[in-house]
């Protein structure tokens, strides 16, 4: 089992900026992914962006240029650092860790609130 906690939302203005932190624990497999989600009110779940354990990455259209995602494998982190944030950011965002095993297993946080003000 792996515990996954958000951290790192708040309110912001527009063109400001957030570093949300995801910390994991637990039986880690080395094979894995983390990624961050998010859900605004009334809409679908989706993926912002998903760093894989040997460091590649992969951004959703709408944030490239202005998001950037790391990890510290040492530590079990992932970042989502958030630059010229816009309105359209708001949503809860949500850490994910993907463990490729015999079988793919998905473990969820709580999700942090990020609110962005025009």
């Amino acid at each position: 089992q792996v515990q996954v906690v958000e951290s790192g939302g708040g309110l912001v203005q527009a063109g400001g900026s957030l570093r949300l932190s995801c910390a994991a624990s637990g039986s880690i497999f080395s094979s894995n992914a983390m990624g961050w989600y998010r859900q605004a009110p009334g809409k679908q779940r989706e993926l912002v962006a998903v760093i894989f354990s040997g460091g590649s990455t992969n951004y959703a259209d709408s944030v490239k240029g202005r998001f950037t995602i790391s990890r510290d494998n040492a530590k079990n982190m992932v970042y989502l650092q958030m630059n010229s944030l816009k309105p359209e950011d708001t949503a809860v965002y949500y850490c994910n860790v993907r463990q490729f095993t015999v079988y793919t297993y998905n473990y969820w946080g709580q999700g942090t609130q990020v609110t962005v003000s025009s």
